[in-house]
């Protein structure tokens, strides 16, 4: 708990920053959007600090429809990212992302408009850091701390949770199941799946086996199978990916705990010696 209370407590250091920057700057509707950040922030500060766990006189907001009424085309490709990452709770390839949006949140992500992305939110990260409530950043390895090929987190995320080992893409995968299998389950109540969610689920189910011709979808079965090889590798790929966070924090400036060490300038440095 410790560590995150920690990351906490510098993401409030950071988002006051921008804050006053964004002030400095007249632009009142980013500090506004930075102040709700903020007041989220101190709630999981206050969480983590209460005994029972909960926060004396806050409730948290709401959380986000995960069925908006309206129509997702015109808006950011970036803000769409952002939803379908915050359901899946890993990262994930802009492929997936779009299955999944398209799956819940009634349309496919342009996945052409997230090839200079994370490049664009890159080169904001690095002229105004933390200006934003959050950014579309890299998963990053765990061996070289580089940027995972294809794989898009969320900034928020605490280092741990953006780092992938020899064992992440299986972990993730499963979390995912049960992620999108309890989203589903939610959505749909006593009616049947819509079909784009159906056919999304199925191709978790294939993957692990569950499949079978009973309607409708069987929910409970994907998350058992999903759980049971969860508990397998769980706790390794955990491991791995704690320390590989350790030597992240203690190697890497913040730029590149976000996106990455690109290991480019070593390699020009390598060929001017």
């Amino acid at each position: 708990m410790h560590e995150h209370l920690v990351a906490l407590e510098k993401r409030m250091q950071q988002l006051q920053q921008a804050i006053r920057q964004a002030l400095t700057q007249h632009d009142t509707a980013q500090a506004d959007v930075l102040r709700a950040e903020l007041k989220r922030t101190q709630l999981a500060w206050d969480v983590l600090c209460s005994p029972d766990g909960t926060a004396d006189n806050t409730q948290p907001e709401p959380a986000a429809p995960q069925t908006p009424e309206h129509s997702w085309e015109g808006r950011p490709a970036r803000e769409q990212v952002r939803e379908a990452l915050t359901l899946l709770t890993v990262p994930a390839s802009p492929r997936l992302l779009s299955q999944v949006h398209q799956a819940f949140f009634s349309g496919p992500l342009n996945t052409a408009r997230l090839t200079t992305l994370r490049r664009d939110e890159e080169r904001s990260f690095r002229s105004t850091p933390y200006a934003r409530p959050y950014y579309i950043c890299s998963a990053l390895t765990s061996d070289l701390l580089s940027p995972a090929r294809a794989l898009l987190a969320l900034s928020t995320w605490p280092l741990e949770q953006r780092i992938v080992g020899p064992l992440t893409q299986r972990v993730h995968f499963l979390t995912s199941a049960l992620r999108l299998a309890d989203a589903a389950e939610d959505l749909a109540g006593d009616a049947e799946l819509p079909q784009p969610v159906q056919q999304l689920l199925l191709s978790y189910s294939q993957n692990l086996h569950t499949h079978t011709s009973r309607r409708p979808f069987d929910l409970d079965a994907l998350r058992q199978a999903a759980a049971a090889e969860l508990e397998i590798h769980a706790d390794d790929d955990a491991d791995t990916r704690t320390e590989a966070a350790r030597r992240a924090r203690r190697s890497l400036g913040d730029v590149e705990q976000h996106f990455g060490n690109t290991l480019r300038d070593v390699n020009r440095q390598r060929r001017a010696s």
